[in-house]
């Protein structure tokens, strides 16, 4: 139902003129002085969410019967057709992982690369960082991304390994200088006395990478999330969402998978 039926319009929503038999102007809002435009109340959550159903659109169909035998090649196709769709960020992921007290923690990073015949996700993060600690301690998490406009989701669960110095020596020599003076600044997620101290830091830092332009962030680190179970998700606004989920048989990094159909 639109917003404007469900009474849920927006500070621009237009008010009705008072009627000629009325002969004067309306009553001000509760809360309102006289000659003062009248205060709309916050709208709660729900009513916010309610004119916006989601997945109210056209969506692409997921054939599960015609999927390949191993969910790399998968997607890397899904990927593919979110760059090919205009999908913002398609590699941003959700990465999820332990701390140390067993709780869940997740943040958004960007995805590096992708081993579709070993099915390794690929992605960078600071050793140090709490996610970098929690990985350490418990070499196991899960990511997921959901691409809106195609209303397709992959969740992938499985076990972490950190690559060598080397590979992420090189992969850090891809990013961009601002990512790199990023990186060199460190001391992720501590707290921060000041946005001029931040400034300082990468001041310091661009006058580094300047000097020695191969610098590599102490600690860089690269890590592959070998998927022992992979679920492609393609949701339907009727809710017929089509499940498959890929399930490791064989040793990591071996191609041997069985398939499974779920429920919606």
């Amino acid at each position: 139902m639109a917003a404007e039926e469900e009474g849920l319009g927006g500070p621009g929503e237009t008010r009705p003129a008072p009627g000629p038999e009325s002969g004067r102007e309306p009553a001000p809002e509760s809360g309102t002085e006289p000659g003062t435009e009248p205060r709309l109340e916050p709208r709660s959550v729900p009513e916010l969410l309610l004119g916006r159903p989601p997945m109210a659109r056209p969506m692409p169909t997921f054939d599960a019967e015609a999927a390949p035998a191993e969910p790399g090649p998968l997607f890397v196709d899904w990927l593919a057709g979110a760059l090919d769709a205009g999908v913002l960020d398609p590699q941003v992921v959700t990465l999820s992982t332990v701390d140390a007290d067993g709780l869940p923690d997740a943040r958004v990073l960007v995805l590096r690369d992708v081993d579709a015949l070993g099915t390794g996700w690929v992605f960078s993060a600071a050793a140090d960082s709490p996610k970098g600690r929690q990985l350490g301690d418990h070499p196991a998490a899960a990511l997921t991304v959901y691409w809106p406009q195609l209303g397709r989701q992959v969740r992938v669960r499985g076990t972490v390994e950190r690559a060598a110095d080397l590979v992420a020596a090189a992969e850090f020599a891809t990013r961009s200088p601002a990512a790199r003076i990023g990186a060199l600044v460190g001391r992720q997620s501590e707290p921060l006395a000041s946005p001029a101290e931040y400034e300082e830091a990468v001041a310091v830092a661009r006058r580094r990478l300047e000097a020695t332009p191969d610098a590599v962030a102490a600690g860089h680190a690269v890590y592959t999330l070998w998927a022992h179970e992979v679920e492609f998700w393609q949701g339907d606004a009727d809710r017929h969402h089509v499940r498959l989920r890929y399930t490791r048989t064989g040793p990591v990094r071996t191609p041997e998978w069985s398939r499974t159909l779920l429920w919606p």
